[in-house]
């Protein structure tokens, strides 16, 4: 079982970077009728978005967040260790991003670099990997990037009212503190075409009749190479598994939602989320929301939300945080931590 544990280890800063273009579902696409959009907007709370223009990928805004970070934090990138690229939308096939940002970032070349090619649960998942290093002796600081920005079609029903682009960057250091952390992860492979994209890869590699534009039976236009969404199995996931790995991971850690400070979902839908949480009777001040700005930012939604909505509630103080990303895979986990003087860098925009 992925139940994991560690002490003596923090996030210690975390920088987010979007794009200055802001998109309002309202008036996103005359492929809507305000009845749609309304209707959308109602069901998910996502009523603003930010998209990349043409020519930038996820690992820029990342880098933009990484410098910012390390700036801010004035760090030695002679000292980082590690560097974790958690991203569906890397620059190309081959090499990985994460070593080209090696270079990009100027960190030194004894520095491990990596993608972990994971969509909404890629954050807590580059957690369990840094703290796993981190916990080595010879690993001390480990920077986890987190960034998406990918073409969707704006004649797509179910998922184009609903994504952003930008980027992330969390630095994760040792600490002289004991900070007990508790984290799950759980993966079910039998429900991956639950979030997939159908052509593109090399199961169903690219060809002219990938690249067809087709209709769909719920009215969408779009190829092959863009994503998919059972949206009915994705809410009966989403109020099943992830609140019972929500409600175990807390009672692990011998805490309740009394002793935490606030609950920071992926951000993906208010309704599914508020629904679970009235279940397991979270304090409704407790949860952070950052969809309604953002939209659904996938595996850098988590840290995004952090920058967005509590810099100041972070910045020199001591908090206790559960939070808790879910889907593409599927794949899902939670952890409680405590953020103890974490510098909250102010958002960029690009």
């Amino acid at each position: 079982m992925a139940e994991l544990y560690w002490e003596n280890i923090e996030i210690a800063g975390i920088a987010g970077a979007v794009p200055n273009r802001v998109i309002d579902n309202l008036n996103f696409s005359d492929f809507f009728t305000e009845k749609e959009a309304k209707s959308v907007i109602k069901l998910t709370g996502i009523t603003q978005r930010r998209l990349a223009d043409e020519g930038f990928c996820a690992s820029d805004f990342c880098h933009s967040a990484a410098e910012r970070l390390i700036k801010t934090m004035k760090i030695d990138r002679s000292e980082i260790d590690a560097l974790i690229f958690t991203t569906q939308a890397p620059d190309y096939r081959m090499p990985a991003t994460g070593v080209k940002l090696q270079h990009r970032l100027g960190l030194p070349k004894t520095a491990l670099a990596f993608d972990l090619p994971l969509g909404c649960s890629g954050f807590v998942y580059g957690l369990s990997i840094a703290f796993s290093l981190c916990n080595q002796p010879q690993f001390n600081q480990v920077l986890i990037l987190d960034g998406e920005a990918k073409s969707r079609p704006k004649t797509d029903k179910a998922m184009s009212l609903l994504f952003s682009d930008g980027g992330t960057a969390t630095l994760i250091r040792k600490t002289g503190r004991k900070n007990p952390t508790y984290l799950s992860l759980h993966s079910d492979g039998s429900r991956w075409q639950v979030l997939h994209t159908p052509a593109g890869g090399y199961r169903n590699p690219t060809s002219l009749e990938t690249l067809k534009m087709k209709r769909r039976d719920n009215g969408s236009i779009k190829c092959d190479e863009h994503g998919t969404m059972d949206g009915a199995a994705v809410f009966e996931f989403t109020i099943t598994d992830v609140p019972r790995d929500i409600k175990n991971t807390v009672n692990r850690a011998q805490t309740t939602f009394n002793d935490i400070d606030y609950v920071v979902y992926h951000q993906a839908n208010k309704f599914m989320t508020d629904h679970f949480s009235k279940k397991l009777k979270i304090p409704r001040h407790k949860i952070i929301y950052s969809l309604h700005k953002f939209g659904n930012t996938s595996s850098f939604s988590i840290p995004l939300t952090i920058v967005s909505e509590l810099n100041s509630q972070l910045n020199g103080t001591k908090k206790k945080l559960l939070m808790s990303g879910f889907g593409v895979g599927l794949s899902w986990g939670s952890v409680i931590t405590e953020f103890d003087k974490c510098t909250i860098c102010d958002l960029v925009e690009i």
